[in-house]
This record gives C-alpha cells, sequence and structure tokens, in this order.
C-alpha cells in the first residue's frame, strides 16, 4: 500500500472516532460558485434547530469563508488551546476560519497542504460533541476541500445546490458525479434562485444524477437583503421558513 493512501485510511479513522458523536454529516456542494450553497447551508441548519434538532454547522471553504456572516457572527474562536470549540447562535454550533483569522475581510492566501490541516483541526480537532446534524458548506470546484472531505468523512450524503441558469446545471451534475465516483450518496437537489419559469434544468441534474429535487427557493430579493444585514432569512420570514422546513423534513 502507497504511504500516502494508508495516511489517508489512518487519519479516515482517526476522524471517525473523534465524530462518533454526529449522527448525520452532510455536504452542500456544488462545482460552481455563486449558487447559494451558503444561503443553503445556514439556513437549513437553522430550520433544523427550529424543529428540534441538535445542529451544527462548519464553514469548509476555507479561504474564502462566508458563514459567520450570514450567522451575524462578529466572535471569534479560542484558539489558545486545543480541542477547539465553536460559537453558538440561533441554536447552532458554528466553526469557520473566519472566527479564526485576525482580520477576516482579509484575504486568506493558503496553499492546499495548510488549507487540508485546518479542514483536518476542525473534524480531529474540534469538539462537535454530539449533534444530530452536522451541515457541511463546501468550496466551489472539485479539488482540494470537497476532496479531502470525501476521501476523510463518513458522509450521509450531500445536498447540491444549482440555480436556473445551465452553467449551474452543468457543474452540478460534474458534483454528484464527483460524489458518486467516491462512493458518496446525492441526497438531492435544491434550485436556488427560482421563479415561475424555471425548473428545466434542476430537472436535467435530477436525471442525469438519478437524484430527486428536494426543493426549490424563490428568487426574492428580501433573501440578500436579510442576509446582508446578518439576519436569518428563516428566522424573519414564514413563507422562507417554509421552503427550508420543506427540505429539513425530506432529508431528516
Amino acid at each position: 500500500m502507497h504511504p500516502s493512501f494508508s495516511g489517508v485510511i489512518r487519519q479516515r479513522e482517526s476522524i471517525k472516532a473523534k465524530l462518533a458523536g454526529i449522527k448525520n454529516k452532510i455536504g452542500v456542494y456544488s462545482a460552481k460558485g455563486g449558487v447559494g450553497k451558503t444561503t443553503v447551508s445556514v439556513n437549513l441548519a437553522v430550520t433544523l434547530a427550529k424543529m428540534g434538532y441538535s445542529v451544527g454547522l462548519l464553514d469548509a471553504d476555507i479561504d474564502c469563508p462566508n458563514v459567520p456572516m450570514f450567522m451575524g457572527i462578529d466572535e471569534r474562536m479560542d484558539i489558545s488551546h486545543f480541542p477547539l470549540k465553536p460559537l453558538e447562535k440561533h441554536g447552532v454550533k458554528v466553526a469557520s476560519t473566519a472566527m479564526i483569522v485576525d482580520d477576516a475581510k482579509k484575504p486568506i492566501i493558503w496553499r492546499g497542504a495548510l488549507i487540508a490541516k485546518m479542514l483536518g483541526d476542525f473534524f480531529e480537532n474540534t469538539d462537535w460533541g454530539n449533534l444530530d446534524y452536522l451541515i457541511i458548506d463546501l468550496p466551489p470546484g472539485t479539488s482540494d476541500s470537497p476532496l479531502s472531505i470525501m476521501q476523510l468523512l463518513d458522509m450521509r450524503g450531500f445536498i447540491l445546490v444549482t440555480t436556473p441558469a445551465r452553467i449551474a446545471a452543468v457543474n452540478s451534475v460534474r458534483s454528484g458525479l464527483m460524489a458518486k465516483r467516491l462512493g458518496k450518496a446525492v441526497l438531492g437537489i435544491v434550485e436556488n434562485m427560482a421563479d415561475e419559469n424555471s425548473g428545466e434544468n434542476a430537472e436535467y441534474v435530477s436525471k442525469a444524477l438519478d437524484s430527486e429535487i428536494l426543493g426549490r427557493i424563490g428568487f426574492d430579493k428580501k433573501i440578500s437583503t436579510l442576509e446582508d444585514k446578518g439576519l436569518i432569512p428563516v428566522l424573519e420570514d414564514a413563507e422562507v421558513f417554509e421552503e427550508f422546513e420543506s427540505i429539513a423534513k425530506r432529508i431528516s
């Protein structure tokens, strides 16, 4: 066995033991940026917490983290000793590099090895405790962080986020094929920014991956307006909550 492969196996077993108290690890993913993965991750996590589940939210976009801004978190995690302690907001335990670096507005310019190490710390050296769900907000692309997560974590599966745009659908299919090639389940598709004329490209993704459409999040400027203020749409708007509650029920 190649030394690097055996090292991945050892790390995978170590992480499995460290995260044994987490029942469901669900990634929110698309190879295409700008489709709303963080919107879906944050609102799904808060919705599950409102439904009575114990929930964690990991911002796995190590170099461009946005979850704390969406969650309205300005505080920093204590990194003076391990294990790291996630911060809790709206009933959700949250961890992100934006809560570790001194100035979250400055670019995080790290090579792949350092990104992989930070991910490892979030898995092996963070006290998540016992959770019903750990929602993982993945970065775009099909390498580095997504690859590490698929190789190292015992995942329940992935929710793919797409939009009515054809390019988003094509990249969502790439995302799903990557997950399946690595033996991971595609739990379903969420179409974000949907309107009354959309649906065709979400259906294309669904058929290409033989996976169901979990829900459609309507295109609504109030969602981005609330997010810009650090407010959670599902806590501020009953219709948005209903959309995410329907998705949450289909994966719970």
